[in-house]
């Protein structure tokens, strides 16, 4: 009953806050970024959003665009990454009829022109050339753009959104992105933190994605109070994309529909076990004094197998040298 009433309880705040906002925002660091969408939400100010890769960096371009005056029409997103360094101009700024080679008859409209009164999403922005940065910094200044192999210059209204994982200034300092482009994506910044600096977004996105692949698999899965412990435990190195992806793995796999920690697949469980094992349990009930007197025992025991001194241990424990040769003496004696 109680691990139902708490599954409940978590996919209720999770449904809360997806009709809110559209993402899961439950720790403190995503509630400043959700303040921060707030306050920009009036005006056209450009905006780079930096972080790891699968820390939800097009969740947030998705909601700034959704909570600006431009919501109404349309976001064009282009992978900065994914275009060849010779298709990108005539994808960026359009072609007129016969400009090259194997050019559509009456020409095509770049993602500026289609972006017109809508935002403009420049993904992985940090991979783009360097030749490709001074024409992206000249359209950025002057509001316009010319197709290739057009004379007739159109005047473009674009709300730009880009976002990298890289470091952007660092990459100022090598040579390899334009100091000027830079300051000019640069001026509303919104860092997103990795999953695991911000943990209590962990079982609330769990459960949004098991409610999410419930839906797309008519499956009837819930998250056990046990896996959620240990889910929120985890380093999660490739950030909000793993957890989806294990928790798609399990929704679709595991047979029963309570989810467990012994549903994990292997790698899983094997961390989930390291966790577990520096975390004090007790099973039963014994005098207060005594259950402290263990503990203490067990703790001296494992710093004494990793460490040498007893200043090491000290330091590692968070007490006095005095008070571990003091407790330690005693466990002797005992």
């Amino acid at each position: 009953m109680i691990a139902e009433k708490y599954s409940k309880e978590l996919a209720h705040i999770a449904r809360q806050q997806s009709a809110q906002t559209s993402f899961v925002a439950c720790s403190r660091e995503m509630k400043t970024i959700l303040a921060t969408i707030h306050s920009i939400s009036e005006v056209d100010s450009t905006v780079l959003i930096s972080g790891e890769s699968g820390t939800g960096k097009e969740v947030i371009v998705n909601q700034v665009h959704r909570s600006s005056n431009r919501r109404d029409k349309p976001i064009i997103k282009v992978n900065c990454g994914a275009i060849p360094p010779a298709l990108f101009e005539s994808e960026l700024f359009g072609y007129e009829d016969g400009a090259f080679t194997g050019a559509r008859r009456k020409g095509k409209p770049g993602f500026f022109e289609l972006a017109h009164m809508g935002t403009l999403f420049l993904d992985e922005v940090g991979e783009l050339p360097l030749e490709m940065q001074v024409k992206l910094l000249r359209v950025l200044q002057e509001g316009e753009v010319t197709r290739i192999g057009g004379t007739k210059t159109l005047h473009v209204d674009v709300r730009i959104i880009a976002a990298t994982n890289r470091d952007l200034w660092q990459q100022v300092q090598e040579g390899k992105f334009r100091q000027d482009l830079y300051y000019r994506l640069n001026v509303i910044n919104i860092e997103v933190p990795p999953l695991r600096e911000r943990r209590d977004d962990v079982i609330p996105l769990a459960v949004h994605f098991i409610e999410k692949y419930n839906q797309k698999y008519s499956k009837h899965k819930e998250l056990s109070m046990e896996l959620g412990k240990i889910l929120r435990s985890l380093d999660w190195l490739g950030n909000i994309r793993e957890l989806e992806n294990l928790i798609e793995n399990m929704v679709v796999l595991v047979q029963r529909d309570v989810l467990y920690p012994e549903d994990l697949p292997p790698r899983y469980r094997q961390s989930g076990a390291e966790v577990s094992a520096c975390q004090v349990t007790v099973h039963g009930i014994m005098p207060l004094k005594e259950a402290i007197q263990q503990v203490e025992s067990q703790l001296l025991c494992h710093a004494q197998e990793k460490y040498t001194t007893t200043r090491e241990i000290a330091k590692v424990l968070g007490v006095d040298q005095s008070t571990v040769s003091r407790k330690m003496g005693t466990l002797l004696h005992r």
